[in-house]
C-alpha cells in the first residue's frame, strides 16, 4: 500500500502558531508514518482556493488522501470542500465552524471533521486578565484579528463576556502578524484623540500582533511618551514556548493564552480514519488556558 499523504494548507509563514502548526502536523505525520507537505497561502483567500482545488483536480497518482486547512479567508471554502468529498480525499477544518461538514459526512466515504480551539473561552480568558489586572476599570487598547475572520469575532465576543463593565475597549484590525499590528497602532498614534486617551492594557488576539504593537510603541521620538507606554502591561493569546510562554518569563508579555496546535491531532484523526474506517466526531475542541494562571496574574 502506497504510504498516505496528507496536504497540510496554513494561512502565512509569517505568524509564530503557524509555524507550530507546522511542526505539530510535521511530528504527528512523522509518528503516524505518513507523509506531508505543507504550503501556506499568503494570507489570501483565492491563493488558498486555488491551491487547494488544484490538489483535489489533480490526477488521482497526485492527489493527497487528505486535506488538513486553517481557512484563511470569511468561509471554509464549501466548493473545494465538496469537491474533495467528491473526489474521497479526507478533509479536516482547522479553528473554524464550517456547516458543511454535517452534509459532506453523510455521503462521504472519507473523514471529514472540524477541530478547533476554543476561541469564545480564549477570548474569555482575556477578558479575565483584564479584571485581574485593573480590578477598579480602566481602557484596553485590543488588537484583534481581521473582521472576516470567525475566530476573531469568536475571542472577540468572549472577551465582551468576561470582561467587567467598566472596563472599556478601544478596537484595532490587523492581520494576524507582528507588522500588521505595528502598522495597525502606528495609524492609531497618529489619530490627536490617541494622545488624549488614557489607556491601562495593551491586548492583542494573539501574540505576534502584541508584538507589533509595542515595536509602533517604541518608535515614538519622545522619550516620556515612549517610556510611558512600554511600562503599560502587554497581553496575548497562542502561548507557544518559544514566543508567547517565553515573552512572559521575559517581561515583554504580562500574560498570554495557551492556544494548543491542533494541525498533529488533525493529521492523527485522518490517518485513523483512512486505515481503519469509524465515524470520528464531526467537532473537536481544545482547550486553553492562561498563563500565567489568573490568581499569579492578580498579585503581580
Amino acid at each position: 500500500m502506497a504510504k498516505l499523504t496528507i496536504l497540510v494548507s496554513l494561512t502565512t509563514s509569517d505568524n509564530d502558531y503557524q509555524m507550530e502548526q507546522a511542526q505539530s502536523a510535521e511530528q504527528a505525520a512523522a509518528k503516524m508514518g505518513v507523509a506531508t507537505q505543507i504550503i501556506y497561502a499568503d494570507n489570501d483567500a483565492i491563493t488558498q482556493s486555488t491551491q487547494l482545488l488544484r490538489a483535489v483536480q489533480a490526477a488521482q497518482e497526485d492527489r493527497p488522501n487528505a486535506i488538513i486547512f486553517e481557512p484563511v479567508g470569511g468561509t471554509a471554502l464549501p466548493q473545494v470542500a465538496r469537491a474533495a468529498a467528491g473526489a474521497g480525499i479526507g478533509w479536516a477544518v482547522l479553528n473554524r465552524d464550517a456547516s458543511y461538514i454535517e452534509e459532506l459526512r453523510k455521503t462521504s466515504t472519507a473523514p471529514i471533521f472540524a477541530i478547533s480551539s476554543d476561541h469564545v473561552e480564549i477570548g474569555r480568558i482575556q477578558g479575565r486578565q483584564f479584571a485581574a489586572l485593573i480590578p477598579r476599570g480602566g481602557t484596553v487598547l485590543y488588537i484583534q484579528g481581521p473582521s472576516e475572520n470567525s475566530a476573531a469575532k469568536e475571542r472577540t465576543q468572549g472577551m465582551q463576556e468576561a470582561k467587567p463593565a467598566n472596563v472599556q475597549i478601544i478596537a484595532l484590525r490587523a492581520q494576524w502578524t507582528e507588522e500588521s499590528a505595528q502598522r495597525s497602532v502606528r495609524s492609531w498614534l497618529k489619530l490627536t484623540t490617541s494622545q488624549r486617551t488614557p489607556v491601562d492594557v495593551i491586548a492583542a488576539q494573539d501574540d505576534s500582533m502584541a508584538a507589533g504593537a509595542r515595536k509602533a510603541f517604541e518608535e515614538l521620538p519622545n522619550e516620556v511618551d515612549r517610556e510611558r507606554w512600554l511600562k503599560l502591561p502587554y497581553l496575548g493569546c497562542d502561548g507557544l514556548p518559544k514566543t508567547g510562554q517565553a515573552w512572559v518569563r521575559s517581561g515583554l508579555l504580562k500574560a498570554t493564552v495557551f492556544v494548543p496546535p491542533n494541525a498533529g491531532q488533525a493529521v492523527e484523526m485522518l490517518v485513523e480514519g483512512i486505515q481503519q474506517p469509524k465515524r470520528l466526531p464531526e467537532r473537536v475542541l481544545t482547550v486553553p488556558t492562561s498563563i500565567p494562571t489568573l490568581n499569579e496574574l492578580k498579585v503581580r
